[in-house]
């Protein structure tokens, strides 16, 4: 992994809001190659890399929001990057990171107690020691929400996809009809 970026006032979030809109110049990077997130390196249009999952990560857990539960907006911002990069040279982090950090919102969404990010959305933590405590317990609408944003998209996450089916296992399969749509399979 290249150099810690340079910190930018604008990428550095107060709040879930602030943290949104940074997720938000990220993915401009993303689609477009220029920007801030792409200075003093090569970076082609519509690919991620390293860095911008770095960048994600880093506005992710940045100090303002690390003990705020993530938002439904920055959540939404992370699928757009998902969906803007058809090539991807990060390992399988941002794959990674989008999952924890649906999983972090869709649990506190249903109410329920989440770690502060930085232990969540770490690449050391293990989604499983702490999300599927919550699987049961995950409300129905969060779970169709996040179908809604995985369907018909171009690239599916294979951990977020097998997070939701864990979550599907404990809570009875109401969306049983809905799902073969995104997970590609019969049920």
């Amino acid at each position: 992994m290249s150099a810690p970026a340079p910190k930018l006032p604008s990428l550095e979030p107060s709040c879930r809001d602030t943290s949104a809109h940074a997720l938000t110049i990220v993915r401009d990077g993303v689609i477009t190659g220029e920007g801030p997130t792409t200075k003093g390196r090569v970076h082609f249009s519509r690919a991620l890399d390293a860095d911008d999952t770095a960048w994600c990560a880093r506005i992710l857990t940045a100090a303002a929001v690390n003990d705020q539960p993530v938002s439904r907006a920055e959540a939404e911002v992370l699928f757009e990057i998902n969906e803007a990069a058809t090539e991807r040279t990060d390992g399988g982090r941002f794959d990674d990171l989008l999952a924890k950090a649906v999983a972090h919102y869709a649990a506190s969404a249903s109410g329920l107690k989440v770690p502060p990010r930085s232990v969540a959305l770490s690449a050391e933590t293990d989604i499983e020691s702490w999300a599927p405590a919550y699987a049961s317990k995950v409300n129905s609408e969060m779970l169709e929400w996040i179908a809604g944003q995985m369907r018909g998209k171009r690239h599916n996450n294979r951990r977020l996809m097998a997070m939701v089916a864990t979550f599907l296992g404990a809570t009875a399969l109401p969306l049983a009809g809905q799902l073969p749509n995104v997970f590609d399979i019969g049920m």
